[in-house]
């Protein structure tokens, strides 16, 4: 595989990228009114030809195949062969119009103009090269053809994200300080710039939306405190700051605590506050 994206490549092949294997059941349950909402946004069409891009364990690959039909097709592309691994293994054998495949959307040789819709859920925020990533995919889509994907807007915004870290913070010490824009969940929240991508690249009538959607935990605060803790920046700070088993405890109860808030009379429920970005490829 050619790849510009080495270290993300290296990250989502290591254990701590495999975790999103673990969890997968419970990152689809927290991520499916995400799912939906970017989904009707992009409204692929029966016989549709999609690029979904960094899918992941493969749920809005799944969704994308019924959507089009056997008469459309998905190519569902990642930089993680385990992901991929646990993407094709949870797939319908019978799912003709559905193909897994290993790259690096920044530099993989798709087919020119072929694509009526590339699609994306928290799977474009890692280039090294954005822009060459973003023109790279508009060579594969048809003129006139769709971008639409999903990214998390600041941390700050996100109680999922900063709940767990601000309990991080308070027993270990702040993180060292990164590069705003580099590349990460985040790194796509500043609206005005990833426009600003996209034009370059060459795509027309570049756009952001924010939205909020309900991201849904599992359902009991040590669970879900656990949940967030293992597969958010939490968890990388324990990593930094050589943090220890005890350390982890009290950080997942802190997080509890804080989760508290959100517990409504039926269900556990966090805004998550996301942008939607499309576009046009102009031909």
């Amino acid at each position: 595989m050619t790849t510009a994206n080495a270290d993300q490549a290296d990250y989502w092949s290591s254990p701590a990228g495999q975790t999103w294997s673990t969890h997968q059941a419970q990152l689809d349950t927290l991520l499916s009114d995400t799912l939906e909402t970017v989904l009707e946004r992009a409204a692929p069409q029966a016989g549709e030809r999609v690029l979904d891009i960094g899918c992941g364990t493969g749920a809005s690959s799944l969704r994308l195949s019924l959507l089009v039909g056997q008469a459309g097709q998905v190519t569902a592309l990642d930089i993680s062969g385990p992901l991929l691994d646990h993407a094709r293994a949870r797939s319908d054998a019978a799912a003709s119009n559905l193909e897994f495949v290993l790259g690096d959307a920044q530099t993989h040789d798709f087919p020119t103009g072929v694509a009526d819709l590339v699609f994306s859920r928290f799977g474009v925020m890692f280039f090294a090269d954005p822009v060459a990533a973003f023109a790279n995919l508009r060579r594969a889509t048809k003129p006139r053809g769709r971008l639409t994907m999903i990214c998390w807007q600041s941390a700050p915004d996100n109680p999922w994200f900063m709940l767990p870290m601000k309990a991080a913070m308070a027993r270990l010490g702040k993180p060292e300080p990164m590069d705003p824009h580099a590349p990460g969940p985040m790194a796509f929240k500043d609206i005005d710039r990833v426009t600003g991508i996209l034009r370059d690249a060459g795509w027309r009538d570049a756009k952001g939306e924010p939205v909020e959607v309900d991201l849904i935990p599992p359902q009991s605060l040590e669970e879900a405190a656990e949940f967030a803790t293992t597969v958010g920046p939490a968890t990388r700070l324990l990593r930094e700051k050589g943090g220890t088993d005890e350390d982890a405890a009290a950080i997942r109860a802190a997080t509890a605590e804080a989760l508290a808030q959100y517990q409504g009379k039926d269900v556990l429920r966090l805004p998550g506050r996301l942008v939607i970005y499309t576009g046009i490829n102009p031909g």
